[in-house]
């Protein structure tokens, strides 16, 4: 049951509306991706291989050979301006309606009903209507990361793909919780019950994007084509989210317990052993995950171990190749475009900021700043997988800040990511063609291309 302070947000802003918000951040984070990379100068549908996972039909590819990233991000533009539009429709109409009063808000719980279903209906759509090359795109790709076979691909943009999805690992369960908010019987005022086996379809719905990337990254490492570990180290750091999230929802144990030996006062968590491992799994799952974003997805020096970071030995090892992001006009997406950075004169007698790396396409002040945010976010979204926190408080206005700093945290992600994948092509494409980088300097990962 909500408490007192919490049941306006509750009345005004249930959470059905909250997940639909979300679901509408994502979307415009995603457009906002794809333009921001434009305007960076970098190919961010080049780099997310859209051409090779896709077997939809894709617009014609600009003059210079490369499909327009305009013709990826307008769509989404619109999409998110048509979903707005409907879902603050609605909402405006469960506004007037109910007036933020409690006695009210069950009443008319049908308008967030028919606002999701109208959604579903939109996205599933089978006619030509409503940008139905994107909404296929999603489909296919949901549906490509959820039951291709061990034999198949894992493009790049897939791998992108589940990395957001791990970040609506929650709204994920939200959507379950709304679910049975709109049932018959439910409320939007409080929880539904979730005894029994009801109580681990939470957790299971929350796991599903760390199972999705966890999956795809032992297709990696058991590739014919693979001799790194790299996959499988990855692999562990999505299996450390497991604990976390289920651990969370045996809780329910801990106070059991705890009432049964504090019959006079409530006792402290920290006192049960169960309660300590699972802050333990979280302690662990923020760590490595943030080490991982620094070291592999980011290919930034700052938490690098020796076997990682290139060798002080070598003379190109710290040397600065900071490209420019002013070059807007300029695209980078081919590994031939971004090797070349490699040997531009007058570029070479600069030492490059310490823990941070040789090729950097954007602002140097950027990467610090991002960092130091990642780190932040990193640590309370563990936290914030655990279901037993906000059992008690769904409603509360922090817990929905936080999912939406999550959201921006992901943002960023991305930026960086396929920052480091082009990077990283152009590093592996120098050192193929003997272009005088040392094959010690490459980062110990395939490249995506089929």
């Amino acid at each position: 049951m909500y408490i007192d302070n919490e049941v306006p947000l509750a009345a005004s802003f249930p959470l059905p509306f909250r997940v639909l918000f979300l679901v509408g951040l994502g979307v415009l984070g995603w457009a906002t991706n794809l333009h921001g990379l434009q305007l960076l100068g970098i190919d961010g549908p080049g780099a997310l291989e859209f051409q090779a996972s896709s077997h939809l039909p894709l617009r014609s590819p600009s003059s210079s050979g490369h499909f327009s990233a305009r013709s990826f991000y307008s769509p989404l533009y619109r999409i998110f301006a048509g979903y707005t539009s409907w879902c603050f429709a609605a909402w405006l109409l469960f506004r007037a309606a109910t007036q933020s009063d409690t006695d009210l808000v069950d009443l008319f719980r049908y308008v967030p009903a028919v606002c999701m279903l109208g959604v579903v209906t939109a996205l599933m759509c089978p006619y030509d209507i409503f940008h139905k090359r994107e909404r296929d795109w999603f489909l296919s790709t949901a549906t490509r990361c959820l039951f291709s076979g061990f034999d198949s691909s894992v493009y790049f943009s897939d791998i992108v793909f589940a990395d957001v999805l791990t970040s609506f690992a929650k709204v994920l369960g939200d959507m379950w919780l709304s679910l049975c908010m709109l049932l018959p019987g439910g409320s939007l005022l409080q929880l539904p019950s979730q005894d029994g086996w009801y109580q681990w379809i939470l957790p299971s719905l929350m796991s599903l994007p760390y199972l999705i990337r966890l999956r795809q990254c032992l297709i990696e490492y058991y590739a014919p084509t693979n001799s790194s570990r790299r996959s499988l180290f990855n692999a562990i750091k999505y299996a450390s989210s497991f604990p976390v999230i289920f651990l969370s929802a045996a809780q329910r144990i801990v106070i059991s317990d705890l009432e049964q030996t504090h019959r006079t006062q409530q006792g402290w968590h920290g006192e049960h052993p169960l309660f300590r491992l699972w802050l333990m799994s979280v302690v662990v799952n923020s760590s490595y995950s943030f080490w991982w974003d620094l070291t592999n997805d980011w290919g930034l020096d700052l938490l690098a171990t020796s076997s990682t970071r290139p060798r002080e030995g070598s003379p190109r090892s710290r040397k600065s190749n900071t490209i420019s992001s002013s070059r807007s006009h300029e695209s980078i997406s081919s590994p031939d475009q971004t090797s070349s950075s490699f040997d531009t004169p007058g570029r070479r007698d600069t030492l490059y900021p310490y823990g941070l790396r040789a090729v950097l396409l954007y602002p140097l002040p950027a990467y610090p700043m991002v960092i130091f945010l990642n780190f932040i976010l990193r640590m309370t979204w563990s936290i914030k997988l655990s279901s037993h926190l906000y059992s008690q408080s769904d409603g509360s206005a922090l817990i929905f800040w936080l999912e939406m700093a999550e959201v921006l945290r992901r943002w960023i992600w991305v930026f960086l990511r396929i920052e480091w994948e082009v990077v990283r092509r152009g590093r592996d494409k120098a050192g193929a063609i003997g272009d005088g980088i040392p094959s010690d300097d490459i980062e110990l990962f395939q490249a995506h291309i089929r």
